[in-house]
């Protein structure tokens, strides 16, 4: 069994920690993508763990929380994961989700930013979706399970082996179509931003985030805006992982400093 640190467990059951944080660092809070788990960025919060406390979210309705009703509105997982975080205070706070999970850590930050300022991030980095204000929705939460199957292997994110097993299958369909139709509902408010450094990560082979819907963004942030694509498709962060983590820590440490520097002026 996976080993959760922390202080405390969490009441809410929206976040897992699976190291050990280090004394100082921000507060790294991961959104996995739809159909995707908080173990599914295990790999990845252990690659940051020396620089960061890392909090990856876990949506209801998959693996532990498989007895749970999923969640099918954006709007209420960033209500969630904000009730989740409250209680964590202290450390510099930064957002980074891929695919589904960019636009809850967004929405989570315009909900920090608006009603709870002290414990607004210090920056939101995005990942494998064009912008907030890009309505995308392919119907995908509507087909039928073979269908819906069929989709998600295109995107190549999900083992064969996982594809191919009927069971298991069954067992994460009803969580990737709420997961669907909650991205298919969402709509940004218009000429909404954050007030922070905005981060926007690519892969640079995904043909679902055009280059030009990637760069808009920049209209999401009244703050410093910085594009980084790396080689691979809509799931880079498994084949460029190290990179990726490495490309993190310097962006975690170049959010943090400039943080600190606004606080001291």
């Amino acid at each position: 069994m996976t080993r959760t640190y922390g202080p405390g467990s969490d009441p809410t059951g929206w976040l897992r920690q699976y190291h050990r944080p280090p004394v100082e660092g921000p507060t790294l809070v991961v959104f996995p993508h739809a159909g995707g788990s908080a173990t599914g960025y295990y790999t990845l919060a252990q690659a940051l763990s020396g620089c960061a406390e890392v909090l990856n979210v876990q949506y209801p309705g998959r693996q532990d929380r498989l007895g749970e009703a999923c969640v099918d509105d954006i709007g209420e997982m960033a209500d969630r994961v904000v009730e989740a975080l409250l209680p964590r205070a202290g450390r510099p706070l930064v957002l980074f989700g891929h695919s589904l999970g960019s636009i809850v850590a967004y929405e989570v930050a315009l909900r920090l930013e608006s009603l709870h300022p002290d414990r607004a991030p210090i920056g939101v980095i995005v990942s494998g979706r064009p912008a907030a204000a890009i309505h995308l929705s392919r119907g995908l939460s509507r087909l039928a399970d073979e269908d819906l199957a069929s989709s998600i292997s295109d995107l190549s994110g999900t083992p064969p082996e996982l594809l191919a097993d009927k069971d298991l299958m069954s067992a994460v369909l009803p969580s990737l179509r709420a997961d669907f139709k909650a991205a298919e509902s969402y709509r940004g408010a218009a000429g909404s931003r954050v007030s922070c450094p905005l981060y926007a990560y690519s892969g640079a082979q995904d043909h679902n985030v055009p280059r030009a819907g990637l760069l808009r963004w920049s209209e999401h942030t009244s703050s410093e805006f910085t594009v980084r694509f790396f080689e691979g498709g809509h799931f880079y962060l498994q084949s460029q992982e190290p990179e990726v983590a490495r490309a993190l820590a310097c962006d975690l440490h170049t959010l943090t400093r400039t943080a600190l520097l606004a606080a001291t002026r």
